[in-house]
């Protein structure tokens, strides 16, 4: 088919492993310069065993900062973003635990303080979906669950970070284009993620008095494990063929976007988002 983008394939269990995707994603592109531009800085990152989370480790390990590793369950997949991270010479703490739980962002957010005594940059990047045809057919608890994870978690390991952030740190919130495009299989989803987008604005408005900036990027189709166990494999086929790119991206390529919102590049930035999503113009 002109539109097949990659082997058709589909995991069971959620929210996937990076080791059954094939190809696997790309988590750095070894063109990317270095320039010790978080050099002695503590990250937080939430989903960060493989995806997006992975990526923007790596980035952070190579640009000098500690990174601590918040994810699930998938413990295969957070040793190996572990071993990513320890080769590019940084620190490394792993957390595993449902941060929609409030104990948990709460341990996180302690673990680290005694590790490395600062927190500078928190990365809030933990997400789930689950498509369905029809609303009728998204249970309250599924309504509920995703909204847990991807707002509701949000908002509890921020407010357990604050206290410890000072002047000169970041939040980096990931939304998606489905907050400003819709997706009539993802409603439950797009609308967190349509909160998320609310909650770094008006977030970043009550920092900005406290030197916090808060920014946002909000990712198109990027190959993670979470698309072959979220998805059939006949989507999973044609994944984003119907970008103007017309192909999905890889993790590797939002990780320089993360790191320019962490860094000092970006210190007259704040509230936003950028638009990595292969070329959908969304007007937002």
């Amino acid at each position: 088919m002109d539109d097949q983008t990659l082997p058709p394939q589909h995991q069971d269990e959620r929210p996937g492993r990076e080791g059954e995707m094939t190809p696997p994603p790309v988590y750095y592109s070894e063109s990317y310069q270095p320039a010790g531009k978080l050099k002695g800085k503590v990250a937080i990152i939430t989903g960060a065993d493989s995806g997006i989370g992975r990526a923007v480790a790596v980035y952070y390990a190579k640009e000098g900062a500690n990174v601590v590793l918040v994810y699930l369950e998938e413990h295969d997949d957070a040793r190996v973003a572990m071993q990513e991270v320890e080769r590019a010479g940084a620190r490394v703490l792993l957390y595993a635990g449902d941060i929609s739980d409030n104990e948990q962002c709460q341990r996180v957010i302690s673990d680290t303080m005694q590790k490395f005594g600062s927190i500078d940059i928190l990365v809030n990047n933990a997400g789930e979906q689950h498509p369905q045809t029809s609303l009728e057919d998204i249970s309250d608890e599924q309504w509920e669950q995703t909204f847990q994870t991807n707002i509701v978690a949000m908002f509890r390991l921020t407010k357990a970070a604050l206290p410890h952030m000072k002047a000169g740190s970041c939040i980096i919130n990931t939304a998606s284009v489905t907050a400003y495009k819709g997706n009539p299989l993802l409603v439950d989803y797009s609308a967190s993620k349509g909160a998320i987008v609310s909650f770094t604005r008006s977030s970043s408005i009550q920092l900005a008095e406290r030197g916090i900036r808060v920014n946002g990027v909000a990712p198109g189709p990027i190959w993670t494990p979470l698309i072959p166990s979220t998805f059939d494999e006949e989507t999973v086929k044609t994944f984003g063929a119907d970008t103007p790119l017309q192909r999905p991206g890889q993790p590797c390529e939002l990780g320089p976007a993360y790191v320019y919102l962490a860094c000092d590049d970006s210190s007259y930035m704040t509230g936003q988002v950028l638009h990595i999503n292969g070329g959908s113009v969304i007007n937002g």
